[in-house]
């Protein structure tokens, strides 16, 4: 998944990486690098937020042409755990667990 921190930050500014995220069965609440996100709505440029500080973070797929971050003057971060499958993504393989669409 791409993750990038919102709060404090300009548009797309915000330090970004590129990792494994779990998820509850309900797809409302997420788990990265010891933190509970839980979705949100009706916020400016954030899908979801940390329960216990209440930062503003943006949750998607990545992407191949690597424009995950529109502005950013920096590229994501890449976990690594998570970097032989992203690299296996950028040439072409489906992320892991959608293999089937």
């Amino acid at each position: 998944m791409f993750v990038q921190l919102k709060t404090g930050y300009d548009t797309d500014r915000g330090p970004s990486w590129i990792g494994w995220v779990d998820f509850s069965r309900s797809w409302g609440t997420a788990y990265f690098r010891g933190r509970t996100l839980r979705r949100t709505t009706g916020l400016y440029d954030a899908n979801f937020h940390d329960v216990g500080t209440g930062e503003e973070f943006w949750l998607s797929g990545p992407r191949r042409d690597r424009a995950d971050t529109r502005y950013g003057p920096l590229p994501p971060e890449i976990e690594p755990a998570a970097a032989t499958a992203y690299r296996a993504f950028l040439d072409g393989a489906p992320l892991p667990g959608r293999e089937n669409g």
